[in-house]
């Protein structure tokens, strides 16, 4: 799909900003686990935090093409700097853009457009991961708010973020139809963020748990209708599941340059290690699997802004997308040998980094079953 001078000229800027902001502070993200408060602010002056929210509330309004394509260039950085962003700016703000009503797009647009309010968005359960029918916090509604008990894990953005889209058991007796989604601020009473969780990779980008007791919050704080939350959010999802994918593609252009260039200076043998045709062949799968998943991406995105459904098209993306990268990705690390089990060269990095897209935004399996539920449909 052909990008408007506009997106690409931005994508120009995002790919000087990651080589001049991010890159440059990589390894401290990597080996601290937190981003500087400074890098966050240029974010800001940049307006990366308002990509996706309509311009009448001081973002860019980018549609999904848009959003692809710098999630493309996000994947070729940091991780964690790159999630921060791309969590914000998808599922965190989307449910609001879509579902929000005038009130509450005044409110909380403007200010997450500027960055001073991240996003956040809370789905997943101890026993409701991939199951949300299971999903044990409830909100019952007393005269004018309702009252939230549960608890969340695995929330990304938590430590930062100021607004939650949380969703909530309203009926029990109504399945996933009976989830509702509600704007929760911190500070509300009732509601605490736990402590960051060491993770194996995407270090710098907070995920903690979520604990809700007896917490208030406002009947108008509802988004959308009561019951539609998660059915809703699977609108979201979809659409998440694209970016991931499209971010994927980012983290194999980077994989692919770093092999390229190390092939070409690496002497082993006597002769260049691009000269070894069992490494050309390693190189030329790791092509095919990018490009295959840029297509894919594509022809998702098309679906999608086309105004089909996408089901299939998205969670195809995004299951072929993932596991690709995990195949570039350990390919990378035996074309580099033993400097690319150390940290030096980054690709163990990225190596800990790309396992985590086959879990979150929905498992490899969950879209196995997705795609198989679309194939075996009744028409």
């Amino acid at each position: 799909m052909a990008l408007s001078p506009e997106v690409r000229l931005l994508c120009d800027e995002v790919r000087r900003f990651i080589r001049d902001e991010v890159e440059p502070r990589s390894r401290w993200i990597e080996e601290h686990d937190a981003i500087p408060d400074d890098l966050v602010k240029l974010a800001r002056d940049m307006g990366l935090f308002g990509l996706t929210i309509p311009e009448e509330y001081g973002g860019s309004g980018l549609d999904l093409a848009g959003k692809c394509a710098v999630e493309e260039e996000m994947g070729k950085t940091n991780y964690g700097f790159a999630t921060l962003i791309g969590n914000h700016t998808g599922i965190s703000t989307a449910g609001i853009v879509a579902l929000g009503n005038a009130q509450q797009k005044q409110k909380y647009l403007p200010r997450m457009a500027s960055g001073e309010w991240i996003g956040s968005f809370a789905l997943s359960e101890a026993q409701a991961g991939s199951d949300p029918a299971a999903m044990g916090t409830t909100a019952v509604k007393k005269g004018d708010r309702y009252v939230l008990n549960g608890e969340k894990i695995y929330i990304t953005n938590a430590g930062l973020a100021h607004v939650f889209t949380v969703m909530a058991i309203t009926d029990k007796t109504k399945g996933i139809k009976g989830i509702s989604a509600f704007i929760v601020e911190r500070g509300c009473s009732g509601f605490s963020v736990g402590k960051n969780e060491l993770k194996m990779g995407m270090h710098g980008c907070t995920t903690a748990p979520l604990a809700f007791s007896d917490c208030e919050v406002p009947a108008e704080n509802m988004l959308g209708a009561e019951g539609m939350g998660y059915v809703q959010a699977l609108k979201t999802l979809t659409a998440g599941r694209v970016t991931v994918s499209a971010r994927c593609v980012g983290m194999m252009d980077k994989l692919i340059a770093q092999c390229v260039g190390y092939m070409k200076m690496r002497t082993q043998g006597g002769k260049k290690l691009a000269e070894y045709q069992g490494l050309q062949w390693m190189l030329a799968d790791m092509a095919v699997s990018r490009d295959a998943a840029r297509g894919l991406t594509q022809r998702a995105i098309e679906t999608l802004m086309h105004g089909g459904r996408g089901t299939m098209e998205a969670s195809t993306a995004k299951l072929y997308a993932t596991e690709a990268l995990g195949r570039v990705v350990d390919a990378a690390v035996q074309i580099h040998g033993g400097m690319g089990y150390m940290r030096e060269a980054g690709i163990e990095t990225t190596y800990r980094d790309a396992r985590i897209v086959r879990i979150y935004e929905g498992t490899s399996e969950i879209q196995r079953n997705i795609i198989a539920a679309q194939l075996l449909k009744d028409d």
